[in-house]
């Protein structure tokens, strides 16, 4: 069957079982959005306000779903809109498709009018990237981005065409889907004996779990191998919900902001095993004083991540999944009873606290973890209201916490939360946001009304950045350089003229009442939350300290600072 390029690109689209796709057109993408028309029954599209947000969409609903998201942005200025998004993706191993068209072949090259080589741009922060310059070639490299996307470590791959292959034409045969099969072919016998075996000498292990097991759908092989090793869990923020926060034997999250049970703990256990986490810098502290009394195990589907930032014991290479199905069997049960009674004394000691008059970060999260009964899609932004989504609200499965971790992107979440509210309509998405990083996204909330999305967006408006100056204030004695937001944006005006209903909330009792409220509304809501300036994030690790030195607002007192 004879059809034009950007039929192909339809057709290869519903041969991955493509249902969405996210994008804004352009004139060198005109002839797929042309054939978009035709199919417009058959593959949703969803028109941001601003390439980026197109990104951002597909990536949270590639987060929230486990499918490839796809992305569609015109040549130039278009395609350059995307690098933020893949850039965000790429570092949290998000399967994504990003579809660029450019100028024709005969003018590449030549400067022309909206010309720019996104292949050459994105190639550090991308997967693999192609450019099709023979409309023979099309297909099958549709089909291979996607096979590349979900294979391994996932990530994103662009494919870039120009306009003449798009309306050029070639045979066409349907070929169903490649099947992506986990990683296995790695994890040897010798491996996970080496691993079996560090874990049956441990006396006081600990489980860090990491964004690979949300990745491979492990929650229920993890759960199965933490009851047999008998050990408290902590988590990366990329990590939550793989293992339930409810457990008893849950710490919470590792790292600069994480509780004191987990970073007082990890540099107390003897077996540290890692699964699928990366130990990045906001993890470590000071790499050298690191779990220095452990052992460390790590599992992890790419083998570039071992011995990278932490020097381990042994290591299993390939599916987390795969790798615990294989591990758990070779388990005997364990007793640790007076390790985790350890856990638990550090657990009661330093409970997560937080200041108890006014509205706060910490309270907004309590309450909507209530109001939605820990079952909503938490979406956020970056920065302090992102640590406080991580700290309290209890994430009970995999994909309920949507964010940015390695890249920490500003203006990520409502794009995000419009990709995952697309994808699972049945589900309450929340977006958690500071007044800084809204300001970067703030004309998504338009597709939100478009769309006629019911999804949240609760804005933790401190009139500063809140991250930032607590930076500042710490470390940069209070020199606050431009970090105040003193001007007169009425972010609930904004809502209403986009067609979204704007509520404020400056008390506990009226939030209460808003988020009540938005809850009945079925429809886009932003809430506007009067928050305090100075309100900080606790715990802290200062940058290049031991975890083990992490410190709160009362040591701060203690110290007389």
């Amino acid at each position: 069957m004879q059809l034009t390029g950007a039929e192909i690109v339809i057709r290869c689209l519903q041969e991955q079982g493509v249902d969405t796709v996210f994008g804004y057109p352009g004139g060198a993408i005109l002839n797929v959005y042309d054939e978009l028309y035709r199919h417009r029954g058959e593959i949703r599209h969803v028109l941001t306000s601003h390439e980026q947000g197109a990104s951002h969409a597909a990536d949270g609903y590639a987060r929230s779903t486990g499918k490839v998201g796809v992305c569609l942005a015109t040549s130039g200025p278009g395609a350059t809109n995307l690098v933020t998004g893949i850039a965000t993706a790429y570092m949290d191993s998000v399967p994504m498709v990003a579809i660029t068209c450019n100028v024709t072949v005969p003018l590449l090259g030549k400067d022309s009018f909206q010309e720019v080589d996104i292949a050459g741009v994105t190639m550090p922060i991308t997967k693999h990237n192609f450019i099709v310059k023979d409309v023979e070639h099309l297909a099958d490299t549709i089909r291979r981005a996607f096979v590349i996307a979900q294979t391994g470590r996932p990530g994103p791959v662009l494919v870039d065409i120009p306009k003449d292959v798009t309306s050029a034409k070639t045979n066409y045969t349907f070929r169903e889907a490649e099947k992506v099969a986990p990683v296995s072919d790695t994890i040897t016998d010798e491996a996970i004996n080496r691993a079996a075996e560090l874990i049956a000498h441990a006396k006081k292990p600990f489980v860090f779990v990491g964004g690979g097991a949300v990745i491979s759908n492990a929650n229920e092989e993890l759960k199965t191998f933490v009851s047999l090793v008998d050990a408290p869990v902590c988590d990366t923020l990329m990590g939550k919900g793989a293992y339930d926060g409810s457990a008893e034997n849950y710490t919470g999250m590792l790292g600069m902001h994480g509780t004191k049970a987990s970073n007082l703990g990890v540099s107390e256990c003897d077996l540290l095993i890692a699964v699928g986490t990366r130990f990045s810098d906001r993890v470590l502290g000071n790499p050298k004083k690191f779990a220095r009394q452990a052992k460390v195990l790590q599992f992890d589907v790419d083998p570039a991540e071992i011995n990278k930032n932490v020097v381990v014991t042994a290591e299993v290479i390939g599916d987390i999944r795969e790798i615990l199905r294989r591990l758990n069997p070779l388990i005997k049960q364990k007793d640790n009873s007076e390790w985790n009674a350890r856990i638990r004394e550090l657990q009661k000691a330093y409970p997560p606290t937080y200041r108890d008059t006014g509205l706060t970060g910490p309270f907004v999260m309590e309450e909507i973890a209530r109001q939605t009964k820990e079952d909503a899609i938490i979406v956020t932004e970056v920065g302090q209201h992102q640590m406080w989504a991580a700290q309290y609200y209890t994430y009970h499965r995999p994909r309920q916490l949507l964010t940015s971790g390695g890249l920490g992107t500003m203006g990520y979440g409502l794009g995000a939360a419009i990709g995952a509210q697309t994808a699972n309509p049945k589900k309450q998405v929340v977006n958690i946001a500071g007044d800084g990083c809204f300001r970067m996204n703030m004309n998504e909330i338009a597709t939100a009304v478009r769309q006629e999305l019911p999804l949240i967006e609760v804005v933790m408006n401190n009139h500063v950045l809140g991250m930032v100056r607590q930076w500042q204030t710490l470390f940069y004695e209070e020199r606050y350089s431009a970090t105040v937001l003193n001007d007169a944006v009425d972010f609930v005006k904004l809502a209403e003229a986009m067609g979204a209903v704007g509520m404020r909330a400056k008390t506990k009792e009226e939030f209460r009442e808003a988020f009540a409220a938005a809850l009945a509304q079925k429809r886009p809501v932003v809430i506007d939350c009067m928050i305090g300036s100075d309100d900080k994030v606790w715990p802290m690790v200062a940058p290049g300290t031991p975890i083990s030195e992490c410190f709160d607002e009362e040591d701060l007192e203690k110290k007389g600072k």
